[in-house]
């Protein structure tokens, strides 16, 4: 059985009509930049997540950038985040010339441990960055608590978190703003790079899509030096489309995730997610803690299961942040993440037979 760790074609094949529908209506008009369906699919947006601002931009990296750049954050700042993440993260503070401040996550969720936050602040701290990683809210109560008490701003990293929850509120609606990646993998995904930033203030949402057009604002008059960063009038139409089935999607891959903790619970070389009872999660990952990681990539692979590490190598140990300082052992929860995680088909469309084979797969493995 071949089994991909995504199956997109499988998730087009019911939206094709409606897709291409979609892509006709744009094409008719010509509005490639900015056209009607970028503002339709923000306010779809902002009612699903219950946010006063949703604005599009053309990458999820790129709404991290224009979210640092809307808070004044640069040279001289620190924004504190985790190392245990997709690159964008770090680089996102690179780019705009602040300083990346580590702290180590919990080694349950995979999440930025409140606690390592607190520790890393210093009077040069701006910013806060939580990553939702695989889908799983960060502790937001105490982020945020942590931040109001200094003073400083939280930019939420919800690459992969479009519809979870903490404590009833969306993720990436929570802090000062929120960013998401329609990067084609995740749950809400478009046919190429976008992305958006959220906010419920004014103020920051007037700069952000400003910012997204070269700080322009009236046309050819610039106050700040922004980005050329829109979203595609395309990839909102797309957008548009799938946005009704996210929850659709979100609850299968819950319920698969849940049918893996009924068969796999018991194999003792492996620890499940663990979810926090205030997090609603999206499964964007399903993530194993295992023994022997490597060698159970190399069998899943033989036996036709797609399987992919999310990360092998914590961004304090990248070699274009060396600059920063940082050692190995200076964030030991991520740097075991790192050699043990491995995550293994989830979408929504999986059927029970594939899924069984996944389950047969790893037990055979590990011997039961």
């Amino acid at each position: 059985m071949r089994i991909p760790i995504l199956d997109l074609p499988a998730q087009y094949k019911p939206l094709k009509a409606d897709i291409l529908a979609a892509l006709e209506a744009v094409m008719a008009t010509h509005g490639y930049i900015l056209g009607p369906q970028v503002r339709i699919f923000e306010e779809q947006v902002e009612r699903a997540l219950d946010v006063k601002h949703a604005i599009g931009c053309a990458s999820g990296s790129d709404a991290i950038v224009l979210a640092l750049m809307a808070l004044g954050i640069g040279q001289g700042d620190e924004v504190i985040t985790t190392p245990f993440t997709f690159f964008a993260t770090a680089g996102a503070i690179h780019r705009v010339g602040a300083t990346t401040v580590f702290a180590d996550i919990e080694p349950d969720t995979y999440n930025l441990d409140p606690a390592c936050v607190e520790a890393a602040i210093t009077p040069r701290t701006r910013a806060i960055m939580p990553v939702h990683l695989f889908g799983q809210p960060t502790d937001m109560d105490s982020i945020m608590a942590i931040a109001r008490r200094h003073g400083i701003a939280v930019i939420e990293d919800n690459a992969q978190g479009i519809g979870a929850k903490w404590n009833g509120r969306s993720a990436g609606a929570i802090g000062d703003i929120g960013t998401l990646s329609f990067f084609p993998s995740k749950n809400l995904g478009a046919m190429g790079d976008a992305g958006m930033c959220l906010t419920n203030d004014d103020d920051l949402a007037a700069r952000l899509r400003q910012l997204r057009v070269h700080g322009e604002t009236p046309k050819y008059y610039h106050k700040w030096v922004g980005l050329n960063s829109r979203l595609d009038t395309i990839q909102a139409a797309v957008l548009s489309v799938k946005l009704p089935h996210l929850q659709g999607w979100s609850e299968g891959r819950r319920a698969n995730a849940d049918y893996y903790r009924e068969h796999l619970a018991d194999v003792p070389q492996i620890k499940l997610p663990v979810i926090r009872d205030e997090a609603l999660t999206i499964y964007n990952q399903f993530t194993l803690d295992c023994e022997d990681r490597d060698g159970l990539m190399e069998h899943l692979r033989a036996k036709g299961v797609g399987c992919a590490i999310y990360y092998p190598l914590p961004l304090h140990m990248q070699e274009c942040f060396a600059y920063l300082g940082c050692n190995k052992g200076d964030f030991p929860h991520s740097e075991r993440a790192a050699e043990r995680v491995l995550s293994i088909p989830v979408f929504g469309e999986l059927t029970r037979e594939q899924l069984d084979y996944i389950i047969a797969t790893i037990r055979e493995y590990y011997g039961g």
